[in-house]
């Protein structure tokens, strides 16, 4: 007996740990599986970064038109943002998830029904060649002709199935036919009124808040910055709904037809700066216009896109999922303002160094975060899959599209650790001329480089977390972490200085990849199953 229970006791704190370690060797394998996770993730990543290059664009020909301007035009850009990224982050996050559960579910449905249907019609099909045969039995009909009835019979039902071949056709036809989400009606009503709200403050709050960021009332980057913000701020409700619909058609798991509209968007915003700013001579105007009226079309043309999918309007209000929405979308809200909280204070603690230490820092911050650029393809990918992998409860399919997804995000981090260190080091002066900068930069390559295949770790975790609908987690641990890392900010900012920055950060980093590992690694929450598993 005591051999028995210890034989057991094992196995009963089993933790799946190593699940991580799942068919490590085809992660270079183009499967099915990986095809997928590609196919959603490369066109995801290549929208994130269209903003940035397209931002960039902007801010080229606006510094053609002075060192004022421009500073006008950066502050403005940063605090419009920020503003957007608390709104933003969550209820893209959250609309992704509901829809690619809600649309798996309705899809299930209907396959349901039509096998239902499919049943009907066979027992249907049975009971009337039992009825045939008795009637040419009764008849007294010769065997060879009951025979040739026979034949008759079976191309009758040959056809017959035909129609059940037909009907299961239709089933395809049924589900790319326009349905009714419920989830992604709402997500519309949030972005147009989060949109609102957050233009509303940012044109009449606009002074205050600039004030805030260190433009004050004597400062010759007021006016300008006042006129491209207010502008800028007009745009707010298409933002909003863009990357809401962008959020439902993630949900879709198409992340190409987005791409392609972005694409052509920020096409359009850079084909009307040159114009706008200079031919009709707008100035800093021109290009927040510009910007604006990309921003519309976007959101105009994904919103017909959208149309021929789903009815924008539910049948009923009663099926909208408002306080769903408001509980999830709150706590990624409260993980938002903790990130933020965190980078912000980061770079707060390297201004307070001066000019050269924070210049070196902001070079190095925008490199090591470009991890996240990349690794959000994989995150969006790995939680549009698990979505609608836990709700057709496939937990193989789960475990195995977290576990490739995450690996994937490792050697994504790996080859960007590569190309950050090498990059740093020898193209420091390409991002300042002044020597100190470039010592301190070459200074913080280690932790720059070193921390990127963490980096895209965490980040994809976030995805894994969202997808197995486990945000309570992801906003709970988040805010644990960030405190964590807060007090370690202050604490190595003091006696380490600039490189205490960055261990902090590191720390920071690693925490969050720990708190994905440990939700998944122990089989808590939504991954109790793997638990179950590892005791079989």
């Amino acid at each position: 007996m005591d051999k028995n229970v210890s034989s057991n006791a094992p196995n009963k704190w089993k933790m799946p740990l190593f699940v991580f370690f799942k068919d490590a060797r085809s992660v270079f394998k183009l499967d099915d599986l990986s095809k997928q996770i590609i196919g959603i993730a490369f066109p995801s990543a290549l929208a994130v970064a269209a903003d940035p290059i397209a931002s960039l664009i902007d801010t080229a020909f606006i510094g053609r038109l002075g060192p004022v301007e421009l500073a006008a035009a950066g502050v403005s850009i940063a605090l419009f943002n920020q503003a957007s990224r608390i709104t933003i982050f969550p209820l893209v996050s959250i609309t992704t998830s509901f829809v690619a559960e809600e649309d798996t579910i309705e899809k299930l449905n209907i396959i349901a029904a039509e096998n239902k249907l499919k049943e009907n019609v066979k027992l249907t099909e049975v009971i009337m060649l039992e009825d045939h045969m008795i009637q040419d039995i009764e008849k007294g009909e010769e065997t060879k002709e009951i025979k040739a009835n026979n034949e008759d019979d079976g191309n009758s039902n040959t056809c017959k199935y035909s129609n059940v071949t037909t009907s299961t056709k239709s089933k395809e036809k049924v589900v790319k036919k326009k349905r009714h989400i419920a989830s992604a009606s709402t997500a519309l009503i949030f972005g147009t009124f989060l949109g609102l709200f957050q233009a509303a403050v940012l044109i009449f709050a606009a002074k205050p808040l600039l004030s805030v960021m260190g433009v004050k009332h004597d400062s010759p980057m007021l006016a300008p910055a006042l006129k491209y913000l207010k502008l800028r701020a007009f745009g707010a409700p298409a933002v909003l709904l863009s990357l809401a619909m962008q959020g439902i058609f993630r949900g879709f798991k198409d992340t190409t037809t987005p791409l392609y509209v972005i694409v052509s968007g920020y096409a359009i915003n850079v084909a009307l700066d040159p114009i706008l700013i200079f031919k009709l001579k707008l100035g800093i105007r021109g290009a927040a216009i510009s910007h604006v009226l990309s921003q519309y079309m976007m959101a105009l043309t994904l919103l017909l896109m959208l149309m021929k999918k789903v009815y924008i309007l539910p049948p009923r209000l009663k099926d909208l999922q408002i306080f769903r929405f408001l509980k999830n979308g709150g706590l990624l809200l409260l993980r938002v303002v903790a990130v933020t909280f965190c980078v912000t204070l980061a770079a707060s603690l390297a201004a307070r160094l001066g000019s050269i230490p924070m210049a070196a820092f902001q070079t190095c911050l925008q490199v090591w975060l470009t991890s996240s650029l990349l690794a959000d393809g994989l995150a969006v990918a790995v939680q549009a899959i698990l979505a609608c992998s836990f709700a057709e409860k496939d937990y193989k399919k789960a475990t195995s599209a977290a576990t490739r997804t995450l690996q994937m995000g490792f050697i994504l981090g790996m080859g960007l650790s590569l190309a950050a260190g090498f990059g740093l080091y020898f193209g420091a002066g390409i991002f300042s001329r002044n020597a100190d900068v470039v010592r301190l930069i070459r200074i913080a390559i280690p932790f720059v480089a070193a921390t990127q295949p963490i980096n895209s770790l965490a980040f994809v975790f976030d995805g894994v977390n969202y997808g197995a609908s486990d945000f309570a987690y992801s906003a709970i641990s988040l805010v644990i972490v960030s405190m964590i890392s807060i007090a370690t900010e202050f604490l190595l900012y003091r006696s380490k200085h600039f490189i205490g920055i960055w261990i902090a950060l590191t720390i920071y980093m690693t925490l969050r990849m720990l708190a994905g590992i440990w939700r998944m690694g122990t089989g808590t929450g939504p991954w109790r199953f793997l638990r179950e598993n590892s005791m079989t």
